[in-house]
C-alpha cells in the first residue's frame, strides 16, 4: 500500500484521483464480495456426539414417528366424531396440525444430517425453515390464547357459551392465529435477510434459528434484535398476561361452586391446557434465555429438543389422557370398526 502510494505521487493530480477512484471501487467491490459469499450454512448438530449417533438417530426417529401418529390420529378422531365438533376439539384439532408443522420444519433435516459427512443447508432453505418454524411457533403461542378464552367462556359464561364461542368467531380467532403467525414469521425473515454473512458459517444447532444466526452475522444486528424484542413483548409476554388474566377470572369463578364434584370436573377441564400452557412456555424461555449470547452450548441443543420435538409428542397425550370425551369417541369408533 505504501507503495502503491509512493507511486502515485509521481503522477499528475487528475490521474492520481483517478487511480484512488478505481482502488476505492475495487476494494468496495471486493468487500461487497466477501458479504455475500456465502451462499450455504453448516449445521453442527449432534455431530459432537459421534458414539451415541446411532441411538440418537433412532430416539428422534421413533419420536417424529409417534408425534406424527398421535396428532393425525387426534385430527381424524375429531373429525369423525359429531360429539367432538364443539369449539375447544376444534381448536385443539388445529393445535394438532400446528404440531404437525412445527416438528416437520426441524426434524427431517436433522434426521437427514446425521449420517451425512456435509451437514449443510442452503442459506434459502435455512431461511425456509426459520419461516415455517417461527410461524407455527407463534401461532401456537397465539392459538394457547384462544384455547384460554374458550375455557374462560365454558366456566365464568355457561349459559351464553354457544353465542359467545360460535362457529363464525372460533374460524375468525383461529385464522387470526395464522395471520399473527405468518405476519411475525414474515418481518423476522425481512430483518435477517437484510443481514450479511461473510465469515464463519457453521450453526452451532440442529436448525436455523434466531439466536445462532445473529452470532455468525458480520453486519450490526442491533434492528434484529430491537425487533425481536418487540415480537417477544406481543406474542410472548402479552399471550401470557392474557392467559393468566383468563384463568384468574376461571379459579374465582371455580370457587363460588359449592358442590365438590362441580369444582373437580371445571378443575379438570383446564387442567390439560393449563399443563400444555407451561411446558410450552416455560421450556421455550428456559432455552432461548440460556442462549441469549448467540452459542448452543450441548445443554441448550438437547434442552432445544424439549420444545420443538418432545412438547409437539406430548400435546395429544396431555389433552386426551385423562379426557372422558375422547375416550367415549374411540370406544363410538371401534364399535364402528367392529360392525363393520
Amino acid at each position: 500500500m505504501h507503495k502503491k502510494v509512493a507511486t502515485l505521487s509521481f503522477l499528475p493530480s487528475h490521474h492520481r484521483l483517478l487511480c484512488l477512484l478505481s482502488h476505492t471501487r475495487s476494494s468496495e467491490a471486493m468487500t461487497h464480495r466477501n458479504l455475500t459469499e456465502i451462499t450455504q450454512f453448516i449445521l453442527l448438530g449432534f455431530s459432537d456426539f459421534p458414539r451415541i449417533t446411532a441411538v440418537l438417530f433412532v430416539t428422534f426417529l421413533l419420536t417424529y414417528v409417534t408425534t406424527l401418529t398421535w396428532n393425525l390420529a387426534l385430527v381424524v378422531l375429531i373429525r369423525m366424531d359429531p360429539h367432538l365438533h364443539t369449539p375447544m376439539y376444534f381448536f385443539l384439532s388445529n393445535l394438532s396440525c400446528i404440531d404437525l408443522c412445527y416438528v416437520t420444519s426441524t426434524v427431517p433435516k436433522m434426521l437427514s444430517n446425521f449420517f451425512q459427512q456435509q451437514q449443510t443447508i442452503s442459506f434459502a432453505g435455512c431461511m425456509v425453515q426459520y419461516f415455517f418454524f417461527s410461524t407455527m411457533g407463534l401461532s401456537e403461542s397465539c392459538l394457547m390464547t384462544a384455547m384460554a378464552y374458550d375455557r374462560y367462556a365454558a366456566i365464568c359464561n355457561p349459559l351464553l357459551y354457544s353465542a359467545i364461542m360460535s362457529p363464525s368467531r372460533c374460524a375468525g380467532m383461529v385464522l387470526g392465529t395464522y395471520t399473527a403467525g405468518l405476519t411475525g414469521a414474515f418481518s423476522q425473515i425481512c430483518s435477517l435477510l437484510q443481514l450479511h454473512f461473510c465469515g464463519s458459517n457453521v450453526i452451532s444447532h440442529f436448525f436455523c434459528d434466531m439466536p445462532q444466526l445473529l452470532k455468525i452475522s458480520c453486519t450490526d444486528t442491533f434492528f434484529v434484535q430491537v425487533l425481536t424484542a418487540i415480537l417477544t413483548m406481543f406474542y410472548g409476554i402479552a399471550n401470557v398476561l392474557l392467559i393468566v388474566i383468563s384463568y384468574g377470572y376461571i379459579v374465582r369463578s371455580i370457587l363460588k361452586i359449592t358442590s365438590a364434584k362441580g369444582r373437580s370436573k371445571a378443575f379438570n377441564t383446564c387442567a390439560s391446557h393449563l399443563t400444555a400452557v407451561s411446558l410450552f412456555y416455560t421450556s421455550s424461555i428456559f432455552v432461548y434465555l440460556s442462549s441469549s449470547s448467540g452459542g448452543s452450548s450441548s445443554f441448550d441443543r438437547f434442552a432445544s429438543v424439549f420444545y420443538t420435538v418432545v412438547i409437539p409428542m406430548l400435546n395429544p397425550l396431555i389433552y386426551s389422557l385423562r379426557n372422558k370425551e375422547i375416550k367415549d369417541a374411540l370406544k363410538r369408533l371401534q364399535k364402528k370398526i367392529d360392525y363393520c
